[in-house]
């Protein structure tokens, strides 16, 4: 047996055993990348740990979820969401689609995915639990809002695919793979709106849900003392005598209220504090070092965490509890795992094996899922420059439009980042509260793959068979 095939097989073997047992799969992955490491791809740990551990996405999710954690506790995330609130004048409906569009332009203006998720995603999973909405509805909003601006021709996705598809030599049109990605991505966040319990919002207000909060004694789904997600008093579950966070009923974000009240507002005064202003000021300048400078997200992060933590010691020590190692374990271990496949020649192993079938439009198909199943453990950023060379053979033969191919490969290799597996979803992932992340590792998981599953497909159906782009 090949050693491409071994270190498939091993994969596999890995989802059944996290499956059916409650270990944590980076842990399973660490020992198959060294076992496989030494055995099959002449490698010592030392090597591994040097070249395929993920020490950049780790920082990531560690600066994240700490600077974060300390937003949440000193009440700016709270603050934050109550401007939202008065700016759509409490229409619940809106707010995901807010965090679409404001992901979707970050990255249409050039930022990397994964930093507009990091910057976006905190807010809005925030906003999740204070009411009552799914957050897993939030968090597919913000990854495939981030995706859907992704292949702008000024965007890093649609540089990266244009200069290649231009060396190539093929023909290329950049507005055609940015609306095709725009309008992909708009789909698959139509979906999972209705999916996580969009059309309840509809009908609900602000002030319904702080009515129906107060009646109950919960006090919210995030604590009335301005804890916060995951703080004391906040959280998924953390109210006594409530239904949680996220509601047990229908999977739809939550129990809703028929209370048609006068409208109470949010409990959070919509005039900060200095510390929240500073907190605010923090955020902001996140945004800018990441997106116009762009400084590494998880360092820049962690810069800010600490001048927070100058200000605020005892606020450092209990944000700190909420960095959400077992995802920093998961995620290094698998990324750490598919480095040994990338030395394996594992991705080019399936590639080739593609390339071998003789009908054109069967093999535009497996390439697309080659790209999907690839990229939900990888990084897409990593995986455009190689997947779409792997069609430049299929492409100069004929028969498959160069256009519709590549756009169906781009489509296919970034949507599946709503993987947990994939740093979008390890985002998201990371800053679902602690006490949910379970439930929200398998909902991503569950998502994710059937994304991985169903998108290559219908990529390939609407923009390769009919060979109209």
């Amino acid at each position: 047996m090949s050693p491409e095939l071994i270190s498939i097989l091993v994969l596999v073997a890995m989802f059944v055993v996290a499956t059916v047992l409650p270990i944590n799969i980076g842990i399973l992955a660490f020992v198959a990348a060294f076992v496989l490491g030494l055995t099959l791809a002449d490698m010592d740990g030392e090597t591994i740990l040097e070249e395929g551990f993920p020490d950049e996405l780790a920082v990531t999710l560690i600066g994240i979820t700490l600077l974060f954690a300390m937003a949440r506790n000193n009440g700016t995330i709270d603050w934050l969401l109550a401007v939202a609130v008065r700016a759509v004048r409490g229409r619940l409906v809106a707010i995901p689609w807010v965090m679409f569009a404001m992901a979707g332009v970050l990255t249409a203006f050039g930022a990397v995915s994964p930093a507009a998720v990091a910057i976006i995603a905190p807010v809005a999973l925030g906003f999740a639990y204070r009411y009552q909405i799914h957050p897993m509805l939030m968090g597919i909003m913000v990854v495939h809002g981030a995706q859907a601006g992704g292949f702008s021709p000024i965007s890093i996705y649609g540089t990266i695919v244009n200069q290649v598809v231009a060396q190539a030599d093929l023909q290329g049109s950049p507005l055609a793979l940015f609306l095709a990605s725009l309008f992909f991505n708009l789909g698959i966040a139509l979906v999972g709106f209705f999916i996580f319990g969009g059309r309840s919002l509809l009908s609900r207000r602000t002030h319904e849900h702080e009515a129906g909060a107060e009646s109950a004694g919960t006090g919210g789904a995030v604590g009335s003392s301005g804890g916060g997600v995951g703080a004391p008093g906040g959280g998924a579950g953390a109210s006594s005598g409530g239904s949680g966070a996220v509601g047990a009923s229908g999977g739809g974000g939550g129990a809703t209220t028929t209370s048609t009240d006068t409208g109470t507002e949010p409990q959070t005064s919509i005039v900060p504090t200095a510390y929240q202003l500073i907190t605010v000021a923090g955020l902001v300048t996140l945004g800018v070092a990441t997106l116009f400078y762009e400084l590494d997200v998880g360092l820049s992060a962690l810069t800010l965490a600490l001048v927070l933590a100058l200000i605020s010691p005892r606020m450092q020590k209990s944000a700190i509890q909420h960095i959400s190692w077992p995802v920093v374990l998961l995620i290094a271990g698998v990324l750490t795992y598919v480095f040994v496949l990338e030395e394996l020649g594992t991705v080019e192993y399936a590639g080739n094996a593609v390339l071998q079938v003789g009908a054109p439009l069967l093999a535009a198909l497996l390439l697309c899922y080659v790209g999907g199943i690839v990229s939900a453990f990888a990084s897409s950023t990593a995986l455009l420059p190689v997947i779409i060379p792997l069609a430049v053979p299929l492409l100069q033969e004929g028969g498959v439009s160069s256009v519709g191919m590549v756009a169906a490969l781009a489509v296919s290799s970034t949507v599946v980042d709503v993987s947990p597996f994939s740093t979008n979803g390890a985002i998201v992932l990371a800053n679902s509260a602690e006490e949910d992340q379970d439930r929200i590792y398998r909902l991503l998981l569950i998502f994710g793959f059937s994304v991985v599953a169903i998108a290559p497909f219908v990529a390939w159906l609407v923009m390769v068979v009919p060979g109209w782009m």
